[in-house]
């Protein structure tokens, strides 16, 4: 988990977005629909995208990235920069499945960003803002 390693004992059937916010204190991590449909709670497992809230944790295998291990990405300072946050509530997801994005495609058109996104609403529509950070996020 963002390098470090956790031992953590909870039931079968406990969601990894649960045991990042309940057992390990990672809050960045936002749950909204606890469905999967909204992508608030995306981390990286070994670099792709997973919505926690409907992932198993025993079924995790590999290296977990939440927010937190995110804030040095100069992703992060884009998304500011571009006033992309609003009310910021799907921010940290939205800034997770963005690192994934430039990690395979470090200029990515819009219509990749589009399509790497689709998995992330924003409930203030701040769409074109999010664009333009992943755009310039080497600026």
């Amino acid at each position: 988990m963002n390098g470090h390693r956790y031992a953590v004992d909870v039931p079968v059937g406990t969601s990894l977005a649960a045991v990042l916010r309940d057992e390990l204190g990672l809050t960045g991590t936002k749950v909204a629909c606890n469905e999967g449909h909204c992508g608030a709670c995306t981390v990286q497992v070994d670099g792709v995208p997973r919505l926690s809230c409907i992932t198993l944790v025993h079924t995790v295998e590999g290296e977990v990235t939440t927010i937190e291990g995110l804030r040095d990405h100069p992703l992060v300072e884009s998304f500011v920069r571009a006033d992309a946050t609003q009310c910021g509530f799907c921010t940290p997801g939205q800034i997770v499945s963005a690192a994934a994005l430039v990690a395979v495609s470090p200029a990515p058109t819009r219509d990749e960003i589009r399509h790497g996104m689709a998995g992330n609403l924003c409930r203030c529509g701040t769409y074109p803002k999010i664009e333009e950070a992943i755009l310039h996020w080497r600026d």
